[in-house]
């Protein structure tokens, strides 16, 4: 019967873009090949689980590091701006991995049909991957094969790998994003407007009553989860937007500093560089010949 890692490698291999991304037909799941130790890869990410299968790969939050292998599950359960690098990869043994986002909604869902214990933590973590939860994902890949049966069987498995990591050792994260009176909820809803509108000048006033605090309670729950004020929050969403728009789209650099907000292309040179390590052209052009 095939493994995990088989199905995963199977699907990266045949669909995976010149990034090493593939999705799959199921909602928020997808799958990462990497060929070689890469780039640093700055991005804000929404809240995931990341199971290494082969290769490896350190990530940075803040000042913490974290660095994970095979078998080895890496948790984000909060909006957090993340620093990462694939540590471990070869064209014989590229890095293979799977990555679900999490769906809030189906985790409040979950925790009151379920009647579970809360939780109030917001933190990026890396644990061997549960048994249940590989269990889940396994025969959730399983279905790439089956696609009349992806309709029906798909997003019970979801719900069920949903499940399984909310009662694992993660669980008390998890949970706290399904909870609408938590921290880490109130904050993701500034999070989300801070998405939508980051090309556009903030107020922290409308921030505060989204999350529905003080302003001086929501800069301090703010920064506990995301590591950042919401400003620099902003600021690295229209940085990696713009990073987007010339490696995908190949904008000028002034047509993509004005397109996330920056009015002066000075300024926005500078906060790339400080971001990424070496200005706009440069990087672009070197990121374009790793690849």
């Amino acid at each position: 019967m095939p493994s995990l890692l088989t199905l995963v490698r199977r699907h990266a291999d045949a669909h995976a873009d010149r990034f090493g991304h593939a999705p799959t037909p199921f909602r928020g799941l997808g799958v990462v090949r990497q060929l070689r130790p890469g780039e640093l890869q700055v991005a804000v990410q929404k809240p995931l689980i990341a199971i290494c299968l082969q290769g490896r790969k350190r990530v940075t939050m803040g000042t913490v590091s974290f660095e994970y292998g095979p078998g080895e599950a890496l948790v984000i359960a909060a909006d957090v701006p993340t620093i990462s690098e694939i540590t471990e990869a070869s064209p014989a043994n590229p890095y293979y991995a799977l990555a679900l986002e999490l769906d809030p909604a189906l985790l409040s869902e979950l925790a009151v049909e379920a009647d579970m214990q809360r939780g109030d933590t917001a933190t990026v973590r890396i644990e061997p991957a549960d048994p249940d939860v590989a269990d889940a994902a396994l025969r959730l890949m399983r279905l790439l094969d089956r696609p009349t049966a992806q309709p029906i069987l798909g997003e019970a498995l979801l719900r069920e790998l949903h499940y399984w990591l909310m009662v694992g050792r993660h669980g008390a994260a998890i949970r706290a994003l399904g909870r609408v009176d938590s921290h880490a909820h109130r904050i993701a809803r500034a999070v989300a407007l801070i998405r939508r509108d980051y090309a556009h000048p903030l107020r922290i006033a409308d921030l505060a009553a989204v999350a529905g605090m003080s302003e001086s309670s929501f800069h301090q729950h703010f920064r506990a989860i995301t590591t950042l004020s919401p400003l620099q929050f902003q600021k690295q969403l229209r940085l990696i937007e713009a990073r987007r728009l010339m490696l995908v789209q190949s904008a000028a650099i002034s047509h993509a500093a004005h397109v996330v907000g920056y009015e002066s292309v000075p300024q926005f040179t500078r906060d790339y560089g400080r971001l990424f390590g070496s200005p706009p052209g440069r990087h672009i052009r070197d990121t374009r010949l790793s690849a």
